[in-house]
């Protein structure tokens, strides 16, 4: 099923930067017609008017008789004061209202735009550019099975999908996939760096990193079996990797040190929530 079945009333995107711009460009790989495609852009975006959707400088350029299916919001969290009233005129009860804001609960929203507005709240993260992102879900009290069916199907676009029933879940998703592709980078510097140390060239050492790291990662997506049996598959008794991972999993290893990340990430998701 494409998103063009599913919804054949306009698309509103507000804000086009890199995880709107990707969402729209799965959307339009998904089969979106681009003349249902409305996005709002101050600072324009003249690739996608070539390509047939109508793009606006700002919401109120819009059609007030637009009357659009879904409304996904992807600015800047500062910006949504000022984005939320001048939307509100645009939806109505007929139009899912998706936010990929980090930081924006429901009850803002729905306050803001009225209850009976069908909201979810979205938290993807930055693989989504490559088709390979993870978004989690969590539906407000107006979002149906319908909105919820809606709201997957336009993350789908751009990846894996999950959803929890709490939002105070979200805090937590975005410590742990919002920001996991930074830790992976990470990962991927330090064992470069340790590569390097070992007495590898520097080049040498950062693309052996990078292909190891992506390589065991399809290799995780694409295997029936846990990490842990995983990890194990690749560490023969008495060997290297496991003199190495003695020390990465002793007790002041990875596992305390990821604990006490994950939760800070998590406790600023929450004060960022207010």
């Amino acid at each position: 099923m494409t998103t063009e079945t599913i919804l054949d009333r306009p698309m509103l995107l507000v804000g086009c930067g890199k995880m709107g711009g990707a969402m729209l460009d799965g959307w339009l790989r998904d089969g979106l017609a681009p003349e249902l495609a409305h996005v709002v852009e101050p600072a324009g975006a003249p690739d996608l008017a070539a390509r047939g959707v109508r793009v606006h400088g700002d919401l109120s350029a819009v059609p007030a008789d637009l009357d659009p299916g879904a409304v996904v919001v992807a600015v800047k969290p500062q910006t949504m004061d000022k984005v939320l009233p001048a939307l509100k005129p645009l939806v109505s009860a007929r139009s899912l209202v998706l936010s990929i804001a980090a930081g924006k609960r429901i009850a803002l929203f729905e306050t803001a735009l009225g209850a009976g507005v069908p909201v979810v709240r979205a938290m993807p993260n930055t693989p989504a550019a490559v088709g390979r992102g993870m978004t989690v879900l969590v539906g407000g009290r107006a979002a149906g099975p319908a909105d919820k069916a809606l709201a997957e199907r336009l993350c789908a676009a751009v990846g894996a999908v999950g959803w929890v029933e709490d939002e105070g879940q979200i805090d937590a998703v975005t410590a742990l996939s919002g920001g996991g592709p930074a830790y992976v980078f990470l990962l991927i510097e330090v064992m470069a760096k340790a590569g390097a140390a070992a007495g590898l060239d520097p080049d040498l050492a950062m693309r052996l990193a990078r292909e190891t790291v992506t390589g065991a990662g399809e290799l995780a997506r694409l295997s029936s079996e846990p990490a842990d049996q995983l990890r194990r598959n690749v560490t023969s008794p008495a060997g290297t990797t496991e003199r190495a991972l003695n020390v990465l999993m002793a007790d002041d290893g990875l596992q305390p040190l990821f604990d006490r990340a994950i939760a800070a990430a998590a406790a600023r998701s929450r004060e960022l929530a207010g």
